[in-house]
């Protein structure tokens, strides 16, 4: 509770000073809401999402105009702060019996993918011998959850700034292709809702990354990949120590180093959150109080409302913080990644991409 009651006052004193970049934010998200409902056709309106209009929005502004002065705190308000409101939101959708049942269905496959993104990482980065800690941070950053595991692994591994730099950038540049190409690549191949969720939710690097590439496809797809993506969240604490462990035994780890894990960047308390809506939705529907389709809502017209209306708002909110990734995408910087750490970024995500989507097709899951 006292962590929950610092956490809330943080982000109270986070909106002053976030309010100019909140409100390029919003512009961008406004805009590209507007441009696609301009798209003419369902199949070319299908293919050209309000995701990925809001994400080249963003970028062309950051990258053309540069952003205008004390707009960063926003933009950075919005990736982290918005995008997990959004995400917490979106529980009201599922019933907790469905979260579980994806979950679990996934969780084999996650782990596979994990397992597979880890051991090539360090492979890769010995065959092209760049330094075996930011060989860890691409492996983690890949393998689990974007930036958030590279920041919380950084400190236990003794990380030097520039690796978390490059391991950053690695993973900004790959999450930022798969945001495009990969919803192309799913329609060519035909593929379903709950196989490009699946995919999305395993291959995809950051939870931002996730949420952009899965609702630049469908609603459902989303859904999908917002439940896989958490699961795989929340073993991102377990793998961390362990890699800790394996650093303090290898003697790569000094003392003050494991004393700096911080397990506030482990715990990923928005999961919880969306786990908590997922209960909500589902003790509603048992308590009669809420329709279980709000589409066919019965007597229950006004809470199948309100549902939408938090619906909408998980959306809006996804979307704004999906805005902020292209105005927080700066393309000069990604250069810095060099020759190395790009091709090792590039191998892993090639393989995790084919081996989670072949995977998929051939099992059924």
């Amino acid at each position: 509770m006292n962590s929950l009651t610092t956490e809330l006052k943080k982000i109270a004193q986070e909106i002053p000073p976030a309010i100019p970049g909140l409100i390029l934010v919003l512009s961008v998200a406004i805009a590209a809401r507007f441009l696609q409902s301009l798209i003419p056709g369902p199949m070319l309106n299908k293919a050209i999402s309000e995701i990925l209009i809001a994400v080249l929005i963003g970028l062309l502004v950051r990258n053309i105009f540069g952003l205008i002065a004390h707009t960063q705190a926003g933009i950075t308000f919005s990736l982290h702060r918005l995008l997990r409101l959004g995400i917490i939101l979106l529980g009201l959708r599922l019933g907790l019996q469905d979260v579980i049942a994806t979950g679990l269905s996934s969780l084999i496959l996650i782990i596979a993918c994990i397992t597979l993104a880890l051991t090539l990482a360090f492979v890769a980065g010995r065959l092209f011998k760049i330094p075996v800690r930011l060989a860890t941070l691409i492996a983690v950053g890949t393998a689990i959850c974007g930036n958030s595991a590279i920041v919380a692994t950084a400190p236990t591994i003794d990380a030097k700034e520039d690796e978390v730099g490059f391991a950053v950038a690695t993973i900004t540049l790959f999450g930022l292709i798969a945001v495009i190409f990969y919803p192309i690549i799913g329609q060519s191949l035909h593929l379903s809702d709950h196989v490009f969720g699946l995919w999305a939710g395993t291959a995809v690097n950051d939870s931002s990354q996730v949420v952009a590439t899965s609702a630049a496809y469908s609603q459902a797809a989303l859904n999908i990949a917002t439940i896989v993506k958490l699961t795989r969240n929340t073993l991102m604490a377990p793998i961390i120590v362990i890699i800790g462990l394996i650093y303090q035994r290898m003697g790569e780890q000094t003392k003050s180093a494991s004393a700096k894990m911080s397990w506030d960047k482990l715990v990923p308390w928005f999961v919880l959150g969306f786990l908590a809506m997922s209960i909500v939705r589902t003790l509603g529907v048992a308590a009669g109080v809420l329709p279980q389709n709000v589409d066919s809502p019965g007597n229950l017209a006004n809470a199948a409302m309100m549902l939408k209306d938090f619906d909408e708002a998980a959306k809006f909110f996804i979307l704004m913080a999906l805005s902020a990734i292209g105005l927080g995408t700066n393309v000069q910087s990604l250069r810095t990644i060099g020759v190395k750490p790009f091709v090792v970024g590039l191998c892993v995500a090639a393989v995790l991409a084919t081996f989670s989507l072949t995977v998929i097709m051939l099992t059924g899951l």
